[in-house]
């Protein structure tokens, strides 16, 4: 019997599938059907298995002086990926976090930061046979400022719209495939971050045929 396909989203709260709003409380989440991991796993079918690794307000480098140290994607990756080992694939979609103003990062040093993660599944494990697992790089597509949320992310707007050439120059060097999701989905006007359900879905189709094409 052929064993299914594993691949595991690694990501923030628009992997984790956070429901676009300005509320400060609350931890919303649309159902594991309208998430775009859960959108791809229908998609790809009955040959593979989708791991959602989503966490609200995860960086890719940095401890969080205000949200927590565990945010901090460096230092979860690593354990996730031994977690739930063997996996074929990866898919990485990590960076507006870095944006937040308290971290004071340029794009170029935000890109820096996922070539990192990059490299730490290319060196692991945690594929099959002791060999690394393949992976999809995924730029985030591009945030408003709206809102508390734009004093918290203020100036990150602008430094979002450099992610796509950044993350692109990225997945070139580490010879990995690209997706730039802001070529088909737009963050919500509601809060400026998050993706709504129509998102989700386009997403979800898009990033299950890069999946697919990963191993032929």
């Amino acid at each position: 019997m052929t064993q299914p396909k594993t691949v595991m989203c690694f990501g923030d709260s628009n992997t984790y599938g956070a429901i676009p709003t300005l509320a400060r409380a609350g931890r919303h989440r649309f159902a594991p059907d309208r998430r775009w991991p859960g959108i791809m796993r229908r998609q790809l079918g009955n040959g593979w298995d989708v791991i959602e690794e989503g966490q609200g307000g995860r960086t890719t480098v940095h401890d969080d002086p205000i949200e927590g140290i565990h945010k901090n994607g460096l230092k979860s990756l690593p354990v996730c990926l031994e977690t739930h080992m063997p996996l074929d694939a990866v898919v990485l979609m990590l960076g507006t976090n870095d944006l937040k103003h308290r971290f004071s990062v340029t794009p170029n040093d935000i890109a820096d930061s996922v070539e990192i993660l990059v490299r730490i599944i290319q060196r692991s494990e945690a594929g099959h046979a002791g060999a690394a697992p393949a992976v999809l790089l995924v730029a985030p597509p591009p945030m408003l400022e709206v809102d508390w949320f734009g004093q918290m992310f203020l100036g990150g707007a602008a430094k979002s719209q450099h992610f796509a050439r950044l993350f692109r120059e990225v997945a070139k060097r580490a010879g990995v495939p690209f997706v730039n999701a802001g070529d088909f989905v737009e963050s919500s006007t509601v809060d400026g971050i998050h993706l709504e359900s129509d998102a989700h879905r386009v997403l979800g189709l898009e990033l299950a045929k890069a999946v697919q094409a990963l191993r032929g």
